[in-house]
C-alpha cells in the first residue's frame, strides 16, 4: 500500500501542479493522485485482499469511503500515470498476500468483522507512515532533525510502579490486607499468553492501581509495547491520569498522555494535500504528535475517544489504531460500554486479542455478562437448518483469565452496604426532609436540572453542597476537597446533591446515600459511596428510589428506563443481594434479553437505526469488500448529543491561561493542560446561543471557535456553576410548561 499510494504523482499533469505554484484555492489540492494506486491495487491483487487495499490508498487523504464511492473511484478516467513501477519497490503476489489472512482467528461475534477490521488497520498503518514520512521530509528540508516521537514501555516503568506498590501498601486493616491480596494474585496471572481477561472487584478493591500493575508487567512479560488505559467519563481522567504519573515518579511522568474531548486536535480543519503540517511551540506540538497516534508508552482516553476511533473513517482518528496492536487495553467501569453498541464494541474487543496480539481487560465491580459462560446475550432469530444455530454468542474468557481471586468472596468480604427499595414515587421534599434528618447524606439523581432542582431545596441546611458537570473541574475538585475535610472532621454535616460523575472514581465516603431509578451498575457504583472504607460499625443504608415527576421530568428518564426496568427485576427477588455476582448477572440477562438481540446494535448516528455487524455481514465475502466504511463511521457514536467546551474564568489560574491564549499565534507551553480544568461542557446549540447573544466570546479569532471563554460571569454561580436558564439557550419546546 505504501508503495503504490501516491503513484499518481508520476502523471505529468501532478508533476506540472507541484512546479508551478499557484494562488488560486480551485487549485490548492492539484490532480487526483489517489486513485491511481488504488486501481492498481484491485488489478494487482483482486477483489478481496485487493479491495480492501483500495479503500486505504484512494482514502490516504480524505479518509474511508463506502464501497460504492470506491467502485466509482475503480472506474473513473485519470491523468497517464505509465511509467510507475520505476518508482516503487517489487511488489509480492496475490498468492503471498493472501496466505498472510489464513492466520487470522475467527472473530466470535461475527466473522466477517476481521477482514472489515483488517482494512481499517491497514488504512492506520499507510495514513500513520504518511505523515511520518512527510514530518521527516520538511524536517531535512529545514536541515533538522526528525520531530521527537515514540516511546515504549520497558523495564524502567514496570520498576517505577513495583517500588511505589512497595512503598504505599499497607496492611493495617482488612480492607488494606484485601487490597493486598487482590494485587498479588492479578501480577501472578501477568504471565499467562496475551488476551482477553476480567477484573471484578468491588469498589474500594483499589482495582486502578491493581490494574496498572498487571499491565505493567503483562507488557514486559510479553514484549508488549504500550498501556491503553480507557476510562467512561473525561471527569475523572485526569485524577486517574495524576495516579499513574505519581507511580510513574516525576523522571517518567511525562510517559502518560491525556487524550480525551476537551480539546479535541481532530477537529480541526484538514491539511491540503503535500502542505506541511504547522506545529508551532515544541511543547503544543510535542502534545499533538502523541495525540495523533498514541506512539507514547501510556495513553489515558475515554471510551467515546476509544471505541469512536475503532470504527471512524477520518484520517486524523483512524491513524493511531495500528498502534493499538501489541497493546495492553485496560477498559475501566466496562459496564459502561453502550447497550446499543453493545456487539460491535464486542467484536472490535474481540478483533483486538485474537488477531492483533492485544491483551483487553474488562476492569469493574459489574462485569456485564458478555462472556459465552455467563448466557447472557439474546441468540438471533436463526432457521433450523442453520449450523449456528445452537451457538452461544459472547466473548470466551475462561475462569482463569480473571485477574481477581474469588469474586464472589470478595464481594462477601467487602460488602459494607445494604440496598434498600423504594416503588413508590418519592417527591423532592420528602428527600429534603430525610437530608435534615441525616446530618451526612449523599444523593444522586440523573440530571443536571434535578440536582439543581434539589439542592435549591436544601440550600439553607448545614453543610449542603452541589456537584454538577455544569461547573468546570477546579471547582469541583474544590467542592470535593471541602466535602472530604469536613467528612474527616467529626460532627460536622455534609449534604451533598450531585450527579452520576461522582460515581465514578470519586473517594468519598457517607453513612447513608440515596440513589435515583437507574440501572444496577449505577446503584453499585452509588454503593461505592456509602461506608466505602467500612468506617461504620454495621452496614452503611443506600436507597433506590423513584422521583416524583414533575412538569418537565419524568420519574425516570426515558433511555434509563430499560436499565431500570431490569434493576427492578433483581431489587424485587429477596433471595438476591442487587449487589453480589449472581445478582449482577441476573440484572444483564434481564436487560439484554428485554432489549433484544437487534437492540443491541442499533447505532444512530445516521439518523435512523442503522445495525454495523449485519452490515458488515451482508459486504463481505469472497466475491469482494463493499462495506460501507463512511456510512458506518457516521452512525457509531457513542453519545447521542455532542457538548461543545465554554472557558470558564473560574479563578486567576484560568483568567492568566486565556490572557496567554488570546495573546499567542500559538498556544503557550502548558497552557492547554491548565485549561482543561477550566472546562464546562454544554450543548452545541447553547455554546451557539450564547456567542450570538454575547455571552460568551471566541478567545483569539484565529483560532475559530475552538476556545469559546464566557463573558458574563454573573451566569456562572459558585454553588451550582453555569446557569442554563437564560431563555434563548434554550430550545422552543423547552420553554413550554
Amino acid at each position: 500500500m505504501g508503495a503504490l499510494h501516491d503513484i499518481g504523482k508520476c502523471a505529468e499533469a501532478y508533476q506540472r501542479y507541484i512546479r508551478t505554484p499557484s494562488t488560486s484555492k480551485a487549485q490548492a489540492r492539484g490532480p487526483d493522485h489517489s486513485t491511481a494506486g488504488a486501481q492498481e491495487a484491485t488489478r494487482l491483487f483482486g477483489k478481496a485482499i485487493g479491495r480492501l487495499m483500495a479503500y486505504g490508498i484512494a482514502g490516504h487523504h480524505g479518509g474511508l469511503m463506502d464501497g460504492s464511492a470506491l467502485t466509482a473511484r475503480e472506474t473513473k478516467l485519470v491523468e497517464d500515470y505509465s511509467g510507475w513501477e520505476a518508482y516503487v519497490p517489487p511488489l509480492p503476489d496475490e498468492t503471498a498476500l493472501l496466505a498472510s489472512l489464513t492466520k487470522t482467528r475467527r472473530n466470535a461475534i461475527e466473522p466477517a468483522f476481521s477482514p472489515f477490521f483488517l482494512g481499517r488497520m491497514l488504512f492506520s498503518c499507510l495514513v500513520d507512515a504518511d505523515f511520518l514520512e512527510t514530518e521527516r521530509f520538511y524536517a531535512a528540508a529545514a536541515g533538522l532533525p526528525p520531530p521527537e516521537r515514540g516511546g515504549r514501555v520497558d523495564p524502567r516503568h514496570r520498576d517505577a510502579v513495583r517500588a511505589y506498590m512497595a512503598r504505599h501498601r499497607r496492611n493495617d486493616t482488612p480492607v488494606n490486607q484485601l487490597r493486598s491480596r487482590i494485587l498479588d494474585h492479578a501480577v501472578t496471572k501477568a504471565a499467562l499468553a496475551p488476551g482477553l481477561f476480567t477484573l471484578t472487584v468491588p469498589t474500594g478493591g483499589g482495582k486502578t492501581l491493581t490494574s496498572l500493575s498487571f499491565a505493567m508487567e503483562h507488557a514486559i512479560a510479553h514484549g508488549l509495547e504500550r498501556i491503553v488505559y480507557v476510562i467512561p467519563f473525561t471527569s475523572i481522567i485526569e485524577q486517574t491520569s495524576e495516579v499513574f504519573r505519581t507511580a510513574l515518579g516525576p523522571e517518567l511522568a511525562g510517559d502518560v498522555l491525556e487524550h480525551h474531548s476537551s480539546f479535541d486536535w481532530d477537529a480541526e480543519p484538514p491539511v491540503a494535500e503535500g502542505d506541511a503540517e504547522e506545529e508551532g511551540a515544541s511543547g503544543l506540538a510535542k502534545l499533538r504528535r502523541d495525540a495523533q497516534n498514541w506512539d507514547v508508552p501510556i495513553v489515558v482516553t475515554t471510551a467515546v475517544q476509544f471505541f469512536e476511533s475503532l470504527f471512524a473513517a477520518r484520517t486524523s482518528r483512524a491513524r493511531k489504531l495500528h498502534n493499538l496492536a501489541k497493546s495492553v487495553i485496560v477498559i475501566d467501569e466496562a459496564q459502561s460500554i453502550p447497550v446499543h453498541l453493545l456487539r460491535p464494541c464486542m467484536a472490535a474487543i474481540d478483533e483486538l486479542a485474537k488477531n492483533y496480539c492485544a491483551t483487553v481487560v474488562l476492569c469493574t465491580a459489574t462485569q456485564p455478562a458478555l462472556r459465552v459462560q455467563d448466557g447472557a446475550l439474546p441468540q438471533p432469530a436463526r432457521a433450523p437448518s442453520d449450523k449456528g444455530a445452537d451457538r452461544i454468542e459472547g466473548l470466551d474468557i475462561p475462569p482463569d483469565r480473571e485477574l481477581a481471586p474469588d469474586p464472589a468472596g470478595l464481594y462477601t468480604e467487602l460488602r459494607r452496604v445494604a440496598v434498600e427499595w423504594f416503588q413508590a414515587p418519592v417527591p423532592d421534599n420528602a428527600i429534603a426532609a430525610r437530608f435534615a434528618e441525616q446530618s451526612r447524606m449523599l444523593c444522586i439523581v440523573n440530571s443536571r436540572a434535578h440536582a439543581r432542582e434539589l439542592f435549591d431545596a436544601i440550600r439553607h441546611q448545614p453543610g449542603a453542597r452541589h456537584l454538577t458537570t455544569l461547573m468546570c473541574a477546579r471547582h469541583r475538585r474544590d467542592v470535593l476537597a471541602s466535602v472530604r475535610a469536613d467528612l474527616e472532621e467529626k460532627g460536622r454535616p455534609v449534604r451533598l446533591v450531585a450527579t452520576s460523575l461522582i460515581e465514578a472514581g470519586v473517594d468519598v465516603s457517607f453513612p447513608e446515600v440515596w440513589r435515583a431509578a437507574a440501572g444496577l451498575s449505577n446503584i453499585a457504583q452509588a454503593a461505592g459511596r456509602c461506608n466505602r472504607s467500612g468506617e461504620l460499625t454495621g452496614l452503611g443504608r443506600t436507597v433506590v428510589f423513584e422521583p416524583e415527576a414533575v412538569a418537565g421530568r419524568r420519574s425516570v428518564p426515558r433511555d434509563l428506563t430499560p436499565f431500570y426496568d431490569a434493576a427492578r427485576e433483581v431489587l424485587k427477588n429477596p433471595a438476591l443481594d442487587p449487589l453480589s455476582l449472581d445478582g449482577v448477572i441476573e440484572y444483564y440477562r434481564w436487560l439484554y434479553w428485554r432489549k433484544g438481540y437487534a437492540a443491541l446494535d442499533r447505532a444512530t448516528g445516521t439518523g435512523s437505526d442503522y445495525p454495523i455487524l449485519p452490515a458488515i455481514h451482508e459486504t463481505v465475502s469472497r466475491r469482494g469488500i463493499n462495506c460501507p466504511f463512511r456510512t458506518i463511521s457516521d452512525a457509531f457514536q457513542m453519545i447521542d448529543e455532542a457538548m461543545d467546551p465554554v472557558l470558564v474564568p473560574y479563578d486567576p489560574v484560568a483568567e492568566e491561561a486565556l490572557e496567554a491564549l488570546a495573546n499567542a499565534d500559538f498556544p503557550p507551553a502548558g497552557t492547554l493542560r491548565r485549561l482543561q480544568q477550566y472546562v464546562v461542557p454544554v450543548p452545541k446549540r447553547v455554546r451557539a446561543a450564547m456567542l450570538a447573544n454575547g455571552d460568551a466570546r471566541v478567545v483569539r479569532a484565529e483560532y475559530g471557535d475552538r476556545f469559546v471563554r464566557l463573558r458574563d460571569l454573573s451566569l456562572y454561580d459558585r454553588d451550582v456553576g453555569l446557569q442554563l436558564l437564560a431563555p434563548e439557550w434554550r430550545t422552543s419546546e423547552q420553554n413550554i410548561m
